[in-house]
This record gives structure tokens, sequence and C-alpha cells, in this order.
């Protein structure tokens, strides 16, 4: 599990839909939620973005490791 605040929601977004695997993240109740290629759940979150001021915190659990370094890499150079 990762912690991460996306400032750039378009870019993870496109990063999420590229990978293999699932991408989730972790809701308040410790469920996990796919949000990979989820597009109702996906404007759900730029909902929540735009309402926290084009911010948006989240907690990520991933099943490929291959995903969570695609993930991690595009966190890295877009901050």
């Amino acid at each position: 599990m990762i912690k991460v605040n996306i400032l750039n929601l378009k870019g993870f977004l496109e990063t999420v839909n590229r990978c293999r695997g699932h991408v989730m993240i972790l809701s308040q109740s410790s469920k996990k939620i796919n949000i990979t290629r989820q597009y109702p759940l996906q404007h759900e979150l730029e909902d929540q973005y735009r309402r926290n001021g084009k911010h948006l915190p989240l907690s990520l659990v991933f099943d490929d490791p291959r995903d969570f370094m695609a993930v991690v890499s595009y966190y890295a150079g877009d901050c």
C-alpha cells in the first residue's frame, strides 16, 4: 500500500488505466475498490478532486508489482 496526494488527476488516471492488474483505493472503511478502467468511479474521483481544490489524497493497493512501479514512476516524475 502507498499513500499519495494526486495533483494531476488526468495523468494519474491515464497511468492507472494502462495497468494490467487492479489498482485499488483503500476506503475509509478499509474496503478495496478497483479503479482501473472503472470510469463511473473515476468520475466520482474527479468530483472529489475538484471539491478538494485540485488535490486528492489516496491510499492505493496493487495486484501486480509492475503496476505499483508504473504508478510510483509516474507519481515521482509528476511531482
